[in-house]
């Protein structure tokens, strides 16, 4: 397996707040890896600064994707270069359908014009591995959307834009035990030897589809231990204050 990422000392700010406090993790193509940790840790401060996110400013460190430094790179760059991050609440965009926003971001993911009834057909599909109403993909993206419809709309441009690189934040939040289910096997189904996949997640439904290689616990804008998925039992155990450096 090829290294795929590498943030190394990772320091974040934002607005003028430092966040992440020198982060260090290595994640190899085929691997899948896991971010826990309490509420204001750092967890979605790090998937945001890996896609670029301007508000989110790297005052020390690098971040390196198939060993090109992409630390200074533009969301659109890293977008390119094959880096998705499903978000933990989707915004609603009017005046483009599911079906053209998805396809105007494969176009400029790939570089390819796509056609349109082999895109079409492959969307349906996926919106049926998803139980989705093939009708969603000609309403605005997210307008009206349930929640889970949310979640299970950034998993079809998954599905569809075919990245090296997958975050998940919290893609389970919210999401009933049917959705969870339909959610992590699609996830599951998509993951293989060729990409990888980095969760954030406060439950264990998801990981038992997932099956991590590696998680992570994060306290306080670092990184305080590194462990099998063993770990997550431990952490339901122990709670995080077991984790904490004095």
């Amino acid at each position: 397996m090829s290294e795929l990422l590498r943030v190394e000392g990772l320091h974040i700010a934002v607005e003028g707040k430092e966040i992440l406090k020198g982060l260090d993790i290595t994640i190899h193509t085929g691997e899948t890896h896991v971010i826990m940790g309490s509420n204001g840790a750092g967890k979605s401060t790090l998937f945001n600064a890996i896609m670029g996110n301007p508000k989110y400013v790297v005052t020390a460190g690098k971040i390196f994707f198939e060993g090109q430094d992409i630390t200074e790179a533009p969301v659109n760059e890293r977008a390119k270069a094959g880096i998705f991050m499903a978000f933990q609440s989707p915004i609603a965009v009017q005046g483009i359908s599911v079906e053209n926003f998805i396809r105007n971001a494969r176009n400029t993911v790939t570089g390819k014009t796509q056609r349109i009834m082999p895109f079409r057909k492959k969307l349906h599909q996926q919106m049926d591995a998803l139980s989705m109403d093939r009708s969603y993909a000609g309403r605005y993206v997210n307008d009206g959307f349930s929640g889970g419809e949310r979640k299970k709309t950034e998993i079809l441009q998954m599905c569809m834009l075919e990245p090296k690189l997958t975050m998940l934040d919290e893609i389970d939040s919210g999401l009933d035990v049917d959705a969870v289910r339909i959610v992590s096997e699609t996830v599951s189904k998509y993951h293989d030897e060729t990409n990888s996949i980095l969760v954030i997640t406060h439950h264990s439904e998801i990981l038992q589809h997932l099956k991590p290689d590696f998680v992570h616990i994060l306290i306080d804008g670092k990184i305080v231990k590194t462990g099998d998925a063993s770990l997550i039992q431990a952490i339901e155990a122990n709670g995080y204050d077991a984790y904490k450096q004095h």
